[in-house]
């Protein structure tokens, strides 16, 4: 599968590559991706180069896995990783804190999802979050996922267990507004997180641009 561009007026949606190196180290020192996700601990940059041969371009080649780096239009500046697995068909993200409650990887997900339930021919579409990861699970409702309960993960943890985590599926007949059924996203504090809400300057629901398939040098 050759890799290939994906945007929108909100975001743009690029293959990682070496000069993203010191973004995505910078990235995965934060406590709450390394709490949420399985990166290494502590992360170097040979995990970030591992990362990128391994995992994205292997990905791409075999067309096992799809991955995307998140930018914003016009910018070179990494804030975030979004990827399918087309045979488990499971979506996985990740944004940098600076980027958080602004809407981006809402606007990425949609972007993703339309391409893998459309062009890249998946019947279903499934995310799975730890349970306490109140802000993936709230991109996950806003783009239009089904939460279907809870249960052991299907990917192992650093100690190879299966955590509980949230579960939630998105099929293509799904209209993409969030669902009744979700958990109580809101921590107590009796609102939803930013993540739920729509910035003014942000407006991931227009019209978006079908990805163009690109080799990646020219991505």
């Amino acid at each position: 599968m050759q890799p290939f561009v994906l945007e929108s007026s909100a975001v743009r949606l690029e293959v990682p590559g070496a000069a993203d190196v010191e973004a995505i180290v910078e990235a995965c020192q934060d406590p709450v991706l390394q709490r949420f996700t399985t990166v290494p601990r502590p992360y170097a940059p040979a995990d970030a180069r591992f990362f990128l041969e391994r995992i994205v371009d292997h990905g791409w080649a075999t067309g096992r896995e799809a991955t995307w780096g998140l930018r914003g239009p016009g910018s070179s500046l990494l804030l975030g990783v979004v990827s399918v697995r087309m045979r488990t068909r499971d979506i996985g993200f990740w944004t940098t804190p600076a980027a958080r409650g602004r809407g981006l990887m809402t606007a990425a997900v949609r972007l993703v999802a339309d391409w893998a339930l459309g062009d890249g021919g998946l019947d279903q579409l499934h995310w799975e979050g730890y349970v306490g990861n109140d802000a993936s699970a709230a991109v996950a409702r806003r783009t239009g996922f089904t939460y279907t309960g809870v249960g052991p993960g299907t990917q192992p943890d650093r100690d190879g267990g299966r955590p509980l985590c949230w579960k939630a599926r998105l099929r293509p007949v799904d209209e993409r507004f969030p669902k009744q059924g979700w958990p109580d996203l809101t921590g107590g504090a009796g609102e939803p997180p930013r993540e739920w809400l729509r910035p003014a300057d942000v407006d991931d629901s227009a019209p978006e641009t079908p990805g163009t398939p690109r080799r990646p040098e020219d991505s």
